[in-house]
């Protein structure tokens, strides 16, 4: 492929940077500074897609995700994840390209690479699911988060202030598909610290708008989300934790499962240790290494994917140690 289909197919498959700004997505601002933290996280994860459809070889892409600033970078490995698995699943774009990203340079960020799988999802026929590599069985349910998250930041109306869930979402084939709307949830539960420019309260606000029976997972997402993106000081923090209320065991889970995807990628930053601390009681390396060690070996079940063991676990030993 030439250099120019390559950059023809980077503008026909990228979606516009405007996109992310606060204002055409209609999200509040909470200050200047939350504004541009918020919308450099999604020009980095437009970055990061591009990256992935216009490269030549998977190491071009590389070099330059390599340098995207710490903070960010996770988001833009995420970014590139969604253009690898775009290309998966169109007929001219190849078959294996989220295998060999996730067997090399995308290991170590291979949770939001999952991620951005489901991001993904949003974008390409549902027909074409049978295409998206999600090797791990464990993390295949992050895609859904993803999806979730998707729908949240770009249908807005829809899926934050109708509550809208989907009736029959048509993956996974097998396993718990009961499961599936939960897992939709804790991405929108992150979405809504970008819908609601990482005001703690606003975002606590929003979620208790939502059915009682969601809100444990839309808290867990929002503490990832607080932890891994930041945007809120000590005392923000504070707040929201005490508005979680009966919820702070899952927006600790949250809080820890952030603090896995920066430690294994190399990318802990002060926020991080600001997030943990507040929401965990604990420090990322902590954090992590609870996760690390809570991570089921057993298959999904009927009812109950190894996946909600997982966080169910880690949520119990946060509150059996005192620290939630």
């Amino acid at each position: 492929m030439t250099s120019h289909t390559r950059a023809l197919r980077r503008r026909i498959l990228t979606p516009n940077v405007s996109e992310t700004r606060l204002d055409v997505r209609g999200f509040h601002v909470k200050n200047p500074a939350s504004r541009e933290l918020l919308e450099t996280i999604g020009q980095t994860f437009l970055a990061g897609y591009a990256f992935a459809v216009e490269a030549a070889r998977h190491d071009d892409a590389v070099r330059r995700l390599e340098g995207i600033p710490n903070r960010f970078r996770g988001f833009a490995y995420e970014g590139a994840t969604m253009g690898f698995a775009v290309l998966d699943a169109l007929p001219f774009g190849g078959s294996t390209n989220v295998s060999r990203f996730l067997a090399g340079a995308a290991d170590k960020h291979v949770y939001m690479a999952y991620v951005g799988i489901g991001w993904a999802m949003a974008r390409v026929p549902r027909f074409r699911f049978g295409r998206l590599a999600m090797p791990d069985p464990l993390l295949r349910w992050l895609a859904l988060d993803g999806y979730g998250f998707h729908q949240a930041y770009f249908k807005t109306d829809r899926y934050v202030r109708a509550h809208y869930q989907e009736p029959a979402f048509p993956w996974p084939a097998g396993g718990p598909r009961s499961y599936v709307n939960r897992a939709v949830d804790q991405g929108i539960g992150r979405a809504l610290w970008f819908v609601c420019g990482t005001a703690a309260d606003r975002v606590a606000d929003t979620i208790d708008g939502f059915p009682e029976h969601r809100r444990a997972d839309l808290w867990s997402g929002a503490g990832l989300a607080a932890t891994y993106a930041g945007g809120a000081d000590e005392d923000e923090l504070r707040s929201f934790l005490r508005r979680a209320g009966r919820y702070r065991p899952q927006v600790a889970q949250g809080s820890a499962f952030a603090a896995a995807a920066r430690v294994r990628a190399g990318l802990v930053v002060p926020h991080v240790t600001t997030g943990t601390a507040v929401l965990c009681g604990m420090t990322p390396a902590e954090a992590s290494a609870l996760t690390d060690q809570r991570r089921p070996e057993e298959p999904d079940g009927d009812q109950l994917p190894a996946y909600e063991l997982w966080r169910q676990r880690v949520a119990n030993d946060l509150v059996a140690i005192g620290r939630n």
